[in-house]
């Protein structure tokens, strides 16, 4: 009844849910697949590095990523974001798995001579077209994405340099629709009206601090759009739009916050400013995460990661008093003794470009957009693309291979450049900083540092990028691991390059996120893994079979037990899903699960075959027995494990004679060998009459179960037994064994049902005596309070190594061996 109730409001709220208006009123096309097929939200927080990240929790400034972590079961891990540092670059990997599509985020484009950012919408759509032309698969296929370098193959695409604004359902859309949006949305309006004006202030606030501080007026005037426009309007239309999209059911999104970044290069990756911004983003994802919870129509995932991370730099030409182009010109003047014409990027970063250019027409109306070249210059001798910690410098015409190592020798030594490189032999590439020349693969110690946290991968990587075809004869690095880094544009906050800041990025993932087993045993991730971990979980890739939730199981003499209600794996919003059920019991990784209340073949629930679909995904073995028969069908209790199992017994309980009408129930014992030890683990599922419950329990107590002579010591017996603690049957079984959750010292026992709101505790693990508890869980995160009525219970204990296998030959009976074969 109260299941039906939490389903009504679930319903109620999604009729007045403001995303699924919008999505009426524009017209837009909604998902075809049934609700429980899987989704996908990637939320991308641009120029996060993971220390960043790290800090920020930390001190408190990312409130809802931190319950992510610790009430959600989510798990943060290191990323490496690859060389060039990008985000053009990790997005190609992402979208169409190909590393390094473009040597940096500006270089000169050979076929035109012309130098481009990865902002512009000509050079970003040529570069997507060359990816879709030789990538795989785009992995936004059918979905939208929001404030992208590129679509990824999205059906729609917003703010991003090939599709600016919000798109043609809005502008195609009748003033009295566009009136009711305002209206239906006023809420989300009226908060970012407020957060413009707040931000504006800060902005204000900032400028002055930055003209105190010497900084130029003209810039800091223009920073103030920056912030306003990126840090808030464009975040809160692009929330607007996914939660859109969530409503809708697309079945992949993809977003970018891009504020973090924009901050960060002004000021400072570690600054105040920058930090400041990664509260409104917490914010933001915490309203996409609730709505993606309440979806109607798919189960969605939400992961987060960071492309790259930024590395605080000086500004070169500050440093140095002229700009890297006016040093290379006047090495190459004297080297080559006449004068020497240089096409180059001014020495201003990316701030404001982007607002300009995702904004569209109207927008660069009210700001110009500006051409970045110092001079125009024809067929120039030089060309240099400078706008980060990395530079290309190009050659008009072949140079000597001496006169190109004494080149980049002066550049190092006259110019200041911490580390410059050129290509040498295949997959090799010569360096040269302040203490010598050096070669890669061999030297990337001296060139990286013993302690990069990639050495050898982003080894590999910079070799690659030095053979790019798009890169420049000379790539100049302003990163050094011994020393001050710079970089060639008006910035503090710079990314592109090497360092182990700016290579060093996040992903925080659900714990049981599909990820490739090389990433467990690298343990880092590399966007490729993001990218195959998306596909996988999407059902794209190659053998589409059912989510595979992968893990370690216990070491030593540490055994996870969890026993769980699935209720025939019908959540509380009504649909019926053995996949949630099999999520939250991979979150947890136990490694022996008593599952009560599972269909098998039953038309409520599909005519699914549960257990076997949840063992499946889970990659377990099992053992069902069916507590009734109803037609075809069957209904009852399972064990799942991944260690080796047998069957002992599976058998009725005693019923009421005079009481047909009352379910019939049954037990299910099974054997499992641990650490060299034989546990015996009795699963059962009590009935509804407290007579009916006493006579079941004098049975698991007596010579059949608990008292037969195989069932010896270690053993656990679990399930669902429909009574309170204060019982008579509770305390008769505490007689015999002890109660999990009493025996934990400072622990409050918890609740497991009702599921949304818990308030008895029905479900138990009893344990003999000789168990030590190590820890309890009863999971309240929202997953869990979804999937079922019941709340799964995890214990952790340990069993002394006391019972030995009494024959070495002991191992898996036919009818447990191999993936999902169960007795039943």
């Amino acid at each position: 009844m109260i299941g039906r109730i939490e389903a009504f409001i679930r319903k109620l709220r999604r009729g007045l849910s403001r995303s699924e208006w919008l999505a009426r009123l524009l017209r837009l096309p909604r998902s075809a697949g049934p609700a429980t097929e899987p989704g996908l939200v990637l939320i991308q927080i641009d120029g996060l590095a993971h220390s960043q990240l790290s800090h920020g929790l930390k001190q408190g400034g990312m409130p809802f990523l931190q319950r992510l972590i610790k009430r959600e079961r989510y798990r943060l891990h290191p990323q490496y974001a690859g060389i060039p540092s990008t985000t053009a670059a990790v997005q190609a990997e992402l979208f169409y798995g190909i590393k390094a599509a473009v040597p940096g985020f500006n270089f000169m484009e050979r076929a035109s001579g012309k130098l481009v950012r990865m902002f512009e919408p000509e050079i970003t759509a040529l570069v997507e077209s060359k990816l879709e032309k030789y990538g795989a698969e785009p992995l936004l296929k059918g979905g939208s994405a929001y404030v992208d370098n590129y679509t990824g193959g999205a059906a729609e695409a917003h703010f991003c340099p090939n599709a600016l604004g919000w798109g043609p359902s809005l502008r195609e859309s009748s003033p009295l629709v566009f009136v009711l949006l305002i209206i239906s949305n006023a809420h989300s309006f009226v908060r970012t009206a407020a957060l413009l004006v707040l931000e504006t202030m800060l902005a204000l606030v900032d400028c002055i601090r930055g003209l105190i501080d010497g900084h130029d007026l003209i810039a800091e005037l223009k920073f103030v759009p920056t912030r306003v426009v990126i840090a808030i309007l464009l975040r809160e239309l692009a929330v607007i739009g996914v939660k859109i999209d969530i409503a809708r059911g697309l079945p992949i999104i993809h977003l970018n916050f891009l504020g973090y970044d924009e901050q960060a290069h002004r000021r400072g990756p570690s600054s105040e400013f920058a930090h400041w911004t990664l509260k409104g983003i917490d914010d933001a994802i915490a309203r996409i995460w609730r709505a993606a919870q309440r979806s109607a129509h798919r189960h969605y995932d939400v992961w987060i990661y960071s492309d790259h991370g930024q590395q605080y730099a000086l500004p070169y030409h500050q440093v140095h008093g002229r700009s890297l182009a006016e040093a290379v010109a006047e090495l190459c003047t004297r080297q080559l003794n006449e004068p020497v014409t240089v096409q180059s990027n001014g020495p201003w970063g990316i701030q404001l470009h982007r607002v300009q250019f995702l904004g569209g027409k109207k927008i660069q109306r009210l700001l110009p957009v500006r051409n970045n070249s110092q001079a125009e210059v024809e067929s120039p001798q030089l060309t240099v693309a400078a706008l980060g910690p990395v530079a290309m410098i190009y050659r008009n015409g072949e140079l000597a291979s001496k006169t190109r190592a004494e080149l980049a020798r002066d550049l190092v030594e006259d110019a200041g450049i911490p580390l410059v490189l050129i290509k040498d032999a295949p997959n090799r590439a010569r360096a040269w900083t302040e203490a010598g020349e050096f070669m890669l693969p061999e030297d990337s110690i001296q060139i990286l540092g013993a302690d990069h946290p990639f050495l050898e991968e982003a080894s590999q990587d910079l070799i690659k990028l030095c053979h790019h075809p798009e890169a420049g004869e000379f790539i100049a690095c302003g990163w050094r691991a011994d020393g001050p880094a710079y970089t060639f544009a008006i910035e503090h906050g710079a990314h592109g390059g090497i360092s182990p800041e700016e290579t060093t990025a996040f992903a925080l993932l659900p714990n049981d996120a599909p990820l490739p087993l090389p990433t467990r045993q690298r343990g880092y991730l590399r966007t490729a893994d993001l990218r195959q971990a998306a596909l996988h979980l999407l059902g794209r890739t190659e053998s589409r079979m059912a989510q595979v939730r992968q893990w370690q199981g216990s070491v030593g003499e540490v055994l996870r037990i969890m026993t769980y209600n699935v209720h025939s794996c019908i959540g509380m919003d009504g649909q019926p899903s053995p996949e949630r059920i099999a999520r939250v019991i991979a979150c947890h990784r136990p490694d022996v699960v008593a599952l009560q209340e599972l269909d098998v073949g039953r038309a409520r629930t599909g005519g699914i075959d549960q257990v076997r679909r949840i063992a499946a995904s889970l990659e377990m073995n099992f053992h069902f027995h069916p507590a009734r028969y109803i037609g075809e069908g069957r209904y009852g209790n399972a064990v799942l494990s991944r260690l080796p199992m047998r069957l002992i017994k599976a058998a009725a309980l005693p019923r009421l004679s005079k009481r047909p009408e009352l379910e019939s129930r049954g037990a299910l014992w099974v054997e499992i060998e641990f650490n060299g030890m034989e546990i015996q683990v009795i699963n059962t599922h009590l009935g509804l009459s407290p007579r009916e419950r006493q006579m079941q329990v004098q049975a698991l107590l007596g010579a059949a179960w608990l008292q037969h002579p195989s069932c010896r010591s270690p053993a656990v017996l679990c399930g669902d037994f429909n009574a309170r603690p204060s019982s008579a049957i509770c305390r008769q079984l505490r007689q015999r064994l002890q109660d999990a959750q009493l025996e934990l010292s400072r622990y409050r026992p918890r609740s497991t049902f009702f599921g949304r709101f818990p308030t008895a505790r029905l479900d138990y693990i009893f344990i003999d005596s000789g168990i030590e508890v190590l820890n309890v869980e009863v999971p309240r995160a929202e997953l869990s309070r979804l999937a079922s009525d019941h709340l799964p219970l995890i214990v952790e204990m340990r069993i002394p190594a006391r019972t030995h296998l009494s024959r070495s030959d002991r191992v898996n009976t036919p009818e447990s061996a191999g993936l999902a074969k169960g007795n039943g």
